[in-house]
């Protein structure tokens, strides 16, 4: 099979490379790999050395996110020849602690898991994978090439499910919801907050172009003059950028009772100088919460299926906005300034 590779710490060695089939022991389903998206830790683990091979590799195959059909299914399982299947990224650390033995290995506490494509296990970057049958979710079948957003999805249905659950320390009744960044995760986190029935709002740097047309299709508002400018105060955020002014400003504007979600990060070394015991009086009156949010468990990709499901599907293949052949698979960690995902095709 032909896998894409990266030697970690070595941004020089990635490569289409030759390996063999995928052995048994990485799963009971086989299935033909048919996109690989891309996102800024494909280009840390490539770019920045991040990432870790399996044990006994020099290389590691990418592909956190995929998407794949099914070619071979163990009898009696819930899968079937010609299913599209997505495979979950983590796997529960080996003592278990005790989130990674409730299933929950998303909220590992020792560091001991191991990742699909970024740590100590290849990823699903390949014409051929094999994955584990409580591993895999199987993508609704109208998605088509759109299932490949059901990983990124996973992530801030993770996000919304983890400020729902703050907000039932009271009386939960956001109206507005502020989401920061417009790429992939922000116009998904978006997406399910319309879903939600709030009045969504999306601030982003682009002053015209695809991602203020995809706002506008959704039902939400666009912005690009900054969070003080917004004229409203937001009931929930969800910070996708990562970068420390955004968050402090959307703190400052934050309503009574309101809830932060941070799920985005950057590889920015910026400094602010921030006074914090202002911004701790502040949380502290007016009852507001900040929670991070990494990875996802099996239900948040089975949240992220039925949110996709329910979508607009042409809205949804617009977010897909370069295809790149494996062969060439190097170009899709450039993304352009109209990029929002950018996919591999493991077939071309």
């Amino acid at each position: 099979m032909r896998a894409i590779t990266v030697v970690p710490h070595d941004a020089s060695t990635a490569t289409v490379t030759e390996m063999p089939d995928p052995p048994e022991a990485d799963g009971d389903l086989v299935c033909d790999g048919l996109l690989m998206g891309v996102c800024g830790t494909d280009v840390e683990i490539t770019k920045e050395g991040y990432g870790w091979a399996p044990d006994g590799s020099k290389e590691l195959i990418l592909g956190h996110e995929s998407l794949g059909r099914v070619t071979s299914a163990p009898a009696g399982s819930d899968f079937a020849v010609g299913d599209l299947v997505v495979g979950i990224v983590r796997r529960p650390d080996p003592v278990p602690c005790p989130w990674c033995a409730n299933l929950e290995w998303d909220m590992c506490s020792n560091g001991q898991y191991t990742e699909r494509g970024i740590k100590q296990r290849h990823g699903y970057g390949s014409t051929v994978f094999r994955v584990e049958s409580d591993y895999a979710i199987k993508a609704d079948p109208k998605l088509g090439d759109a299932a490949i957003l059901i990983e990124p999805t996973a992530v801030v249905a993770k996000v919304w499910e983890q400020m729902e659950r703050i907000g039932q320390r009271a009386t939960y009744a956001p109206k507005t919801a502020l989401v920061t960044g417009a790429g992939p995760i922000g116009l998904l986190a978006a997406l399910l907050g319309v879903q939600r029935g709030l009045d969504v709002h999306v601030l982003d740097v682009a002053t015209d172009g695809i991602k203020p047309e995809l706002v506008a299709q959704m039902g939400a508002t666009y912005h690009h003059d900054g969070i003080k400018n917004l004229g409203f105060q937001p009931d929930l955020v969800v910070e996708g950028t990562g970068v420390g002014q955004i968050l402090l400003d959307a703190l400052r504007q934050l309503n009574n009772n309101g809830i932060v979600g941070l799920c985005g990060i950057n590889s920015l070394t910026d400094e602010i100088s921030v006074a914090m015991s202002s911004v701790n009086k502040q949380m502290v009156l007016a009852n507001q919460a900040v929670v991070g949010s990494v990875n996802e468990a099996r239900r948040h990709y089975e949240q992220a299926n039925e949110a996709l499901a329910s979508a607009d599907l042409p809205w949804l293949e617009r977010l897909i906005t370069k295809k790149v052949p494996m062969e060439t698979w190097t170009q899709a960690l450039d993304k352009g300034q109209d990029d929002i995902k950018v996919v591999i095709d493991l077939q071309s």
